[in-house]
């Protein structure tokens, strides 16, 4: 089972609002998470990102890959390995 740490998208129309999860890789992009680990709002000045960086940390060492989006949310906050 190949892990990825990608996007999910909430919020209402012309409102986005984005959760970042751990999920299946083969999963949809708004199917079912294993764990929520923080949250992007776009629509924020500036833009809001926040997360767990202790689960963010175990999900990378269980061999979870994040996105490219991911990658450079988690870059942009500070987050190092």
């Amino acid at each position: 089972m190949a892990l990825k740490l990608r996007l999910t998208r909430m919020g209402s129309k012309k409102k986005p609002f984005y959760r970042i999860v751990a999920v299946d890789s083969a999963s949809r992009r708004d199917g079912r998470a294993l764990d929520y680990v923080g949250y992007y709002n776009p629509m924020t000045e500036p833009a809001e990102i926040k997360f767990d960086q202790d689960k963010v940390k175990s999900w990378i060492e269980l061999g979870a890959q994040p996105t490219d989006t991911v990658r450079s949310l988690l870059k942009k906050s500070g987050f190092s390995k």
